[in-house]
């Protein structure tokens, strides 16, 4: 039988009980007797006591429910520029967590050992929604991160955790490959205030073969979160040699971007290593990284990053009008700042795209892991 909400939520902050079939908002039933999950467009149909490809959203008395809310995989205070949003009060730290499970089936996932996990007991920290929003608040955390793997699949919990950050004042963060469907789309996205957006590739051939799954819904939800939403959107691929990192299709992306989306939206390109189910392609070169940054901008996009390799020049943020240093990084290290109070640039008042302070944080390149007791539950 499905527990109810309120029987889960007596005390959500002292007395949390992560519920094992919390009940969800984005199913219907089919006539011959499956119910069918509308969160992704796998559109994944069930029998009483299946699951879903996700793993985590399942039948259980005829309706579909979530078997991790109020379960993570760990807690972790990181740099906000590590999602990564550079455009997003940078400097800044925010908490990050995820759950098990994913809608996709990525063969390069760098964090599969959790988004590929189907053991339960990777969730080992238990957390109501009041409870992670306290502790970023205790923390100075000026936002909290749905990441590692993808919050659309544990939409409710981070629904009702983004509610509870709200409430202090502490901002939302998506990281997700924007595989939604329409509904549970405008209901995830209403809550957040940034979102990085895995753009995997630009063929749908890449989708399919490496993902099971298709460009188009993702295109679908760039569209929506730059012309429906004031969410601010960064988009990041991982290049994989021979496999996406072609000239003339990085140049289609680039265009499609600054087209669809507009020059300021930032794009960022990131180095893979061998890991899950594609062990047998080498690492990614920097000057690969390199390559493809400067192929974005000149195809119009303004702010292009190169990520997961030592790049100064790559990671740093200059004016798109004048070419004035705006924002020196490091790796995860603020250096010389050069926007005004008014996220403008310094020497000729261009205004750069992004969500910015009068001031940069201080945080640094920390990681700071956080128990699972500080959360206010105990490990499970």
């Amino acid at each position: 039988m499905v527990e109810s909400v309120a029987n889960s939520t007596t005390d959500r902050t002292t007395n949390f009980r992560p519920s094992e079939c919390w009940p969800t908002e984005f199913w219907h039933r089919l006539d011959d007797g499956r119910v069918q999950c509308d969160v992704c467009p796998r559109k994944c149909a069930l029998r009483e006591g299946q699951r879903g490809l996700c793993f985590v959203r399942g039948c259980e008395g005829g309706v579909i429910v979530l078997h991790t809310y109020g379960r993570s995989s760990g807690f972790c205070i990181d740099p906000i520029e590590k999602k990564p949003l550079n455009h997003f009060l940078p400097g800044t730290p925010v908490l990050s967590f995820g759950t098990a499970g994913c809608n996709l089936t990525c063969r390069f996932c760098q964090n599969w050992d959790m988004s590929k996990s189907r053991e339960m007991d990777t969730l080992a920290a238990h957390a109501s929604p009041e409870g992670i929003a306290a502790v970023a608040a205790r923390h100075g955390c000026r936002s909290v991160a749905y990441t590692y793997n993808d919050p659309v699949i544990f939409l409710e919990y981070a629904g009702d955790t983004a509610e509870a950050c709200r409430d202090l004042g502490i901002r939302n963060v998506a990281v997700t490959a924007g595989y939604v469907s329409a509904g549970a789309r405008e209901r995830f996205f209403a809550q957040m205030d940034a979102a990085n957006v895995d753009l995997k590739a630009f063929t749908e051939d890449f989708y399919k073969r490496q993902c099971s799954a298709s460009l188009a819904p993702v295109l679908e939800t760039l569209e929506y979160l730059r012309s429906e939403t004031t969410v601010w959107l960064e988009l990041t691929t991982l290049l994989i040699p021979g496999q996406n990192d072609d000239d003339a299709e990085l140049a289609r992306m680039a265009e499609w971007v600054v087209g669809h989306l507009g020059p300021d939206v930032p794009m960022h390109f990131t180095a893979f290593h061998p890991d899950y189910k594609m062990r047998d392609v080498p690492p990614t070169p920097s000057a690969t990284l390199t390559r493809a940054r400067r192929i974005a901008m000149d195809h119009g996009v303004r702010y292009a990053y190169t990520g997961n390799v030592e790049d100064s020049e790559g990671g740093s943020t200059y004016c798109h009008a004048c070419g004035h240093l705006l924002i020196e990084r490091d790796w995860y290290r603020l250096g010389r700042w050069g926007l005004t109070a008014e996220g403008r640039c310094e020497v000729c008042g261009e205004r750069c795209g992004g969500v910015f302070d009068a001031k940069p944080g201080t945080w640094g390149a920390r990681r700071q892991p956080l128990p699972a007791s500080e959360m206010g539950a105990s490990a499970a």
